[in-house]
């Protein structure tokens, strides 16, 4: 059985297709921004709303903190282009039929049946720093992003002025369910 990506772990490249047709490359992104990636289940379901609304009323905030927030789901590009229109949706998400890129980043099934709700937060050296895992509390993705990106932003300020950098602090990150937080520090 393949080891569960976690927090500490490059975050895998792809290329996947968003909903205006356009391949987006993860390890583009890589080096300019952080990333919140966030897995749901389905386009236009009640859960998959709120959640893509409660990140849409939340977007201005990811950007000042520097971050691209990206949404995945197997739906298509068809279905994607109208979920986005339909919610005013000012991020990307992207295509993932047949799901590769879901089981690359080890998106676990609820009850075995419905695709996973897993948000990972991907620093700008492409290592994730955080993932939270709820099925039924879809905006708390969201409060979790936002709280882990201040953090990142708070190490990364005491860091330069402590002039250590970056170093060292790849495994430092929190795993977090709807059942509470682990933190992991070497």
């Amino acid at each position: 059985m393949p080891r569960r990506l976690g927090v500490g772990d490059v975050a895998p490249g792809f290329s996947l297709p968003s909903q205006t047709g356009e391949v987006v490359n993860m390890k583009e992104k890589v080096g300019k921004q952080e990333i919140v990636l966030y897995f749901y289940p389905k386009d236009n379901t009640p859960g998959c709303t709120t959640e893509a609304r409660a990140f849409r009323d939340s977007h201005e905030i990811f950007k000042q903190l520097g971050a691209e927030v990206i949404g995945v789901s197997s739906d298509s590009i068809e279905s994607h282009r109208g979920f986005a229109k339909k919610c005013d949706l000012p991020f990307t998400l992207l295509s993932d039929a047949g799901g590769k890129v879901r089981e690359l980043y080890s998106v676990p099934s609820t009850f075995g049946l419905l695709p996973g709700r897993v948000t990972y937060i991907i620093d700008k050296r492409g290592i994730v720093r955080h993932l939270f895992s709820s099925q039924m509390n879809p905006k708390k993705h969201v409060d979790e992003a936002v709280g882990v990106l201040k953090s990142i932003r708070e190490q990364d300020e005491k860091e330069r002025t402590a002039g250590t950098g970056l170093g060292g602090s790849a495994r430092k990150g929190t795993i977090t369910s709807g059942q509470g937080a682990v933190e992991v520090r070497d």
